[in-house]
């Protein structure tokens, strides 16, 4: 049986490393995969080992071993060097013993080979076969995003939240604007649970956070670089101070999955439509300046948008491309 080796920060997991993984499946019978990481990177190799057994769990011949080393001890460079290439090797020889041949795409791959006592096969040196690399991903994800295995592209997909009081087109925005960028969005789950604003509970609050936490996890999977969330949980909390003058308590998961990189407030200065269900006009202009100190008090930046329906898409739009530029 001949044992192979790949080895890589897979910072992030990208195409050409799941080539490199399938070019060393087809040239031995079982692979050992060491992900190197530190607590000193961008993104956490708890994250990055995950992507890697979720993109391989089909695959029977493979062994993930995770490796958290200390730079001190072992040079965080790519730079092809002798001196550097034998402190891995001593390394990955405690780690992956018995190792017959190991598969790299750098130049220093036969210098590891060559300190391991073992075969070297390169591939893909130029990055013809696919031509990407790690630091342009980190760099540019949005340019090279079809670079980026699904179970990866959920990480660097930017969530934009829709902020503000009722009736000011945040819904028909939210999917206005997926509809545009081609993406996904989250709707405000308050309508699912409670039907009238009135009627409203502590409880139901607390149910409504979760429920919409829930539906933010889902969508990012399969999002395309943008996801569109009506609302958030500092709306649902603000809603909890505006109605019963009591702090909102959620779990940490809650507040992870509300972190996002652009807020939208739209302003009240828009056709008020009561569908019923909403608060008076009084009380909705009352809750608007509620919501918006609440983020102030929070420290949460955010652009406000006011106008017809049609010039606040316009301005999103302008806003979002802004930000995030390029899109392609």
């Amino acid at each position: 049986m001949k044992k192979g080796l790949v080895f890589g920060k897979f910072m992030p997991l990208h195409k050409g490393h799941l080539a490199l993984i399938q070019f060393a499946l087809r040239n031995c019978d079982h692979l050992t995969i060491i992900p190197c990481y530190t607590n000193k990177e961008p993104i956490s190799g708890v994250i990055r080992l995950d992507w890697i057994r979720t993109s391989l769990e089909n695959i029977d011949n493979i062994t993930i071993v995770p490796f958290e080393y200390d730079e001190l001890l072992l040079p965080n460079t790519s730079v092809t060097s002798r001196n550097v290439s034998k402190l891995w090797a001593a390394a990955f020889k405690e780690l992956a013993p018995a190792t017959d041949i190991i598969f790299t795409s750098e130049p220093y791959g036969e210098y590891v080979a060559e300190y391991m006592g073992i075969q070297h096969r390169l591939f893909d040196q130029e990055k013809k076969v696919v031509p990407i690399s790690a630091s342009r991903l980190r760099q540019q994800p949005f340019k090279y995003w079809d670079f980026l295995p699904l179970t990866v592209q959920p990480w660097f997909v930017k969530k934009i939240c829709l902020i503000g009081t009722e009736s000011t087109g945040k819904s028909s925005l939210a999917v206005k604007l997926a509809s545009h960028f081609n993406t996904n969005y989250v709707p405000e789950m308050g309508r699912e649970i409670v039907e009238v604003t009135n009627n409203c509970t502590y409880d139901d609050l607390l149910r409504i956070a979760s429920l919409h936490a829930k539906k933010i996890l889902d969508k990012l999977s399969g999002a395309n670089k943008l996801l569109f969330v009506d609302t958030d949980v500092n709306i649902t909390a603000s809603y909890s101070k505006f109605l019963f003058n009591k702090e909102l308590k959620t779990e940490e998961w809650i507040e992870d999955a509300n972190h996002f990189d652009l807020y939208l407030f739209l302003e009240p200065d828009c056709e008020y439509v009561q569908d019923g269900t909403r608060l008076s006009v009084e009380g909705r202009n009352k809750l608007s300046e509620h919501h918006k100190k609440f983020f102030q008090s929070k420290g949460i930046k955010f652009i406000s948008i006011g106008g017809d329906w049609e010039n606040r898409f316009i301005e999103a739009c302008k806003i979002i491309e802004e930000t995030f530029a390029p899109l392609s």
